[in-house]
């Protein structure tokens, strides 16, 4: 360890501090790797050795990570003073923590004898899992080898009773931190795939009921540990979230490119770890409740499907399968029998499909085309289905691109999960629309491949297309059936960007989706395989307006394909053209206003919506019968809707020109401008039937769409309507501008104006 801190007022180590002066007091070495943890182990042991006297009945006890050696370079010590009701314990139990908090050791400690110990231990499984790493650091070695042993045998004893109950406490961990596997910040300890449960499958393994620590899952604690060491050494104090800006410092003292390999490892390993902690918990409950039995006491074998068959709650080969030359789709049957069936595969045939099953022929036969189109429409079961073969590398024998895309993590903070898994779950959530469509077996593959050009250099959706269509040709499917795939791969975000970037009313807007569609076949495919992306993205990606806004977009396209007509656009409220100005309507989502004057009525209704906390959606604006129109879509920004008293009189206020609402809204607006990245404009010629579009892609910020429309307004321009498309942080802003193509040096003062607002 290279750092070293003062001591407080008080004499000892401060909340903020990292271990005060313990490569001076105790000698610590840091370093990464299991050498190094070892040696840090011995150090502390040489250490705690010179704090208590030879004493018969008294041993002092190391558990946690120095009972395992496995010593981070900022751990905790965890120590239990172990005695046989000996005089004096609490003074000597003082003589040992004191001089350990003096080193600025962090120290969870306890004082009691052995009935003690196992009387906590039986009531508590967290101190028996912790009594299974105990180990005499010095002492009374007989104490400390009955209490050892009588754990021990405790645990072995009563383990199958006691794990449900630990299933649920660590259910509820997973719940707080989440899947290691797919966090951007993952907690190396707690989440799901970490350190701790690397510690269930070492008790699940030392009650007997299955061999949990297989060598991959060896493999992958260890890289697991040497991260925390780097993640340790790079911060300079105890820590477990790997957090975004220590992860390229962490990878450099790995040996990995960078922070994204780094995210790669241990997302692969988390992902061992969850699968083989699974496997370990089937087992105890197979191992409790028992399964049903033959009349030979044997566990009951039940066919369900060609060459499987269900034993004792898990997914076997069956025997002629086994003795035969397996079939090249056989490890594809199996996985469509587990999914279908939500059983999972034992690892004994897992292990021997990867062995013995034969590469696929390229082009695949029927048989292995159907097994694939079943498995990624199984719903529920595919996902855990396909997680099994992959931790076994079947995929990567169906798919060799899988390589490429295992564990790939996404950073838009909009993705939960990474490349991999976001794909499967894309193709499980659009098993739910396969009725839907003409072609399921398309839109189930389109699912899987979607994004299969992230990673690679340029556009996904483009760059996607080529090795899509390679996949779609081994897989075996005809020539027009492989172009649909690349058609739905390069436009599977043509709809969501339309729907909530252009006006659905312009018959240019629909006119340009229509043509890129080409038929409503493929339209409906791509509407399936769009909710089932946003579905399998998490649940910032999708909205109810957005869905309104696609299924408009959809019906209107169908509209034009059908029929060959481009759908008249809406008429205006009707309320709105009658009564006295100002007219405001607030209903549901939508807010509409009349006024006298169309100029900057826009920004004026943008900004008092802001004032009230409401997101604007879409905004159009026009003027019929000599009133100025403005009808917005909009949300609430905080999840709580605006009290409508107060918004509908601030709207009749300031279209009407008080003044003091203006002046309230532009400085609420100057309070509330965002950060992020540098802003940029991007101008679109042809997007419209009678202006031109200005799109702004920025970060988003409160009160962003009023404070564009003003500069655009007190610019010359006039906006006939609005888009705004949120994405994560930042926002795609899209102003219909009327009037013809501008020449450059308006489009310059414009753009101009426009950065200078945001």
């Amino acid at each position: 360890m290279t750092s070293l801190i003062k001591k407080n007022a008080s004499g000892h180590a401060g909340d903020g501090d990292a271990n005060l002066l313990i490569n001076e007091v105790v000698g610590v070495p840091g370093g990464i790797g299991e050498a190094a943890r070892r040696g840090r182990a011995a150090a502390y042991d040489g250490f705690l050795r010179g704090l208590l006297p030879a004493r018969d009945g008294v041993a002092l006890l190391a558990v946690g990570g120095l009972g395992r050696r496995q010593c981070a370079p900022y751990s905790d010590l965890d120590l239990v003073l172990l005695h046989s009701g000996v005089p004096g314990t609490d003074e000597l139990a003082a003589s040992v923590w004191y001089p350990i908090w003096d080193a600025g050791l962090r120290l969870d400690h306890s004082v009691r004898t052995v009935a003690e110990a196992l009387s906590v231990a039986q009531d508590d499984v967290k101190v028996a899992l912790g009594l299974l790493d105990a180990r005499l650091v010095v002492g009374d070695q007989a104490l400390a080898d009955g209490l050892i042993r009588t754990a021990a045998d405790h645990w072995r004893r009563t383990a199958v009773r006691h794990l449900p109950g630990l299933r649920e406490v660590t259910e509820a961990r997973w719940q707080a931190h989440g899947e290691l596997a797919f966090l951007l910040e993952g907690d190396l300890k707690e989440a799901a795939g970490g350190l701790r449960d690397v510690g269930l499958l070492r008790a699940i393994s030392a009650a007997g009921i299955t061999d949990a620590l297989r060598p991959a899952v060896r493999a992958a604690h260890l890289r697991l540990l040497d991260t925390r060491d780097a993640l340790h050494q790079q911060v300079g104090r105890r820590v477990d979230r790997l957090v975004a800006q220590e992860r390229d410092g962490v990878a450099v003292l790995l040996g990995l490119e960078d922070g994204d390999a780094l995210l790669r490892r241990v997302a692969g390993d988390a992902r061992t770890v969850s699968h083989a902690l699974d496997d370990a918990f089937r087992a105890a409950d197979r191992l409790r409740s028992g399964r049903s039995r033959g009349g030979n006491g044997r566990p009951a074998r039940r066919p369900v499907a060609r060459d499987v068959v269900e034993h004792d709650g898990e997914l076997v080969l069956a025997r002629t399968a086994i003795g035969a030359r397996p079939d090249p789709s056989l490890s594809l049957r199996v996985a469509a029998a587990s999914a279908t069936t939500r059983l999972p595969i034992a690892r004994a045939t897992c292990e021997w499909l990867a062995a013995y099953c034969p590469p696929l022929p390229a082009p695949w036969p029927a048989e292995a085309r159907a097994a694939l189109t079943t498995l990624l429409g199984a719903g529920p079961g595919l996902v855990p289905a396909w997680e099994t073969c992959d931790r076994y590398g079947l995929v990567d024998g169906w798919l060799p691109e899988w390589t490429r895309l295992r564990s790939l993590p996404q950073h838009n903070p909009v993705h939960r999960f990474t490349l991999d898994r976001h794909l499967v779950q894309t193709a499980h959530e659009a098993s739910r629309h396969a009725r839907e469509v003409e072609r399921p077996d398309l839109l189930l593959l389109g699912a899987l491949l979607h994004d299969i050009g992230k990673g690679l250099p340029g556009d996904h959706s483009t760059v996607g297309v080529p090795v899509a269509e390679a996949v779609a040709t081994r897989i075996g499917l005809p020539a027009p059936e492989v172009e649909l795939i690349g058609k739905l791969v390069r436009l599977h975000l043509l709809l969501p960007d339309v729907a909530t970037r252009r006006d659905l009313s312009d018959p240019v807007t629909i006119a340009s989706v229509a043509e890129a569609v080409g038929d409503t076949g493929t339209l409906e495919l791509l509407h399936a395989l769009v909710r089932a992306d946003a579905a399998a993205t998490g649940p910032a990606a999708w909205s109810d307006w957005k869905g309104r806004l696609v299924a408009e977009l959809v019906a209107r396209v169908r509209t034009a394909l059908d029929t060959g007509v481009l759908p008249e656009p809406p008429a205006p409220d009707p309320a709105l053209l009658a009564g006295p100005l100002p007219v405001v309507h607030l209903t549901g989502d939508r807010v509409s206003v009349a006024a006298a004057d169309r100029r900057g009525l826009l920004a004026t209704v943008a900004g008092c919506l802001a004032l009230h906390r409401l997101e604007v959606i879409s905004a159009d604006a026009s003027a019929v019968d000599g009133r100025a129109l403005v009808e917005c879509r909009v949300q609430p920004r905080y999840g709580l809707p605006p009290d409508p008293v107060p918004l509908r009189a601030d709207l009749r206020r300031a279209v009407a020109g008080d003044v003091s609402v203006t002046q309230r809204l532009r400085g609420r607006a100057l309070a509330s401008r965002g950060g992020g990245a540098a802003p940029r404009v991007v101008w679109h010629r042809e997007a419209a039937t009678d202006a031109v579009l200005l799109e702004l892609r920025a970060a988003d910020a409160a009160g962003l769409l009023y404070r564009v429309a003003c500069a655009l307004d007190e610019a010359g321009a006039l906006v006939r309507a609005a888009r705004i498309s949120t994405l994560g942080a930042d926002v795609v802003d899209a102003f219909y501008l009327v009037g013809g193509w501008p020449d450059d040096a308006t489009r310059a003062r414009l753009e101009a104006a426009v950065l200078a607002a945001v």
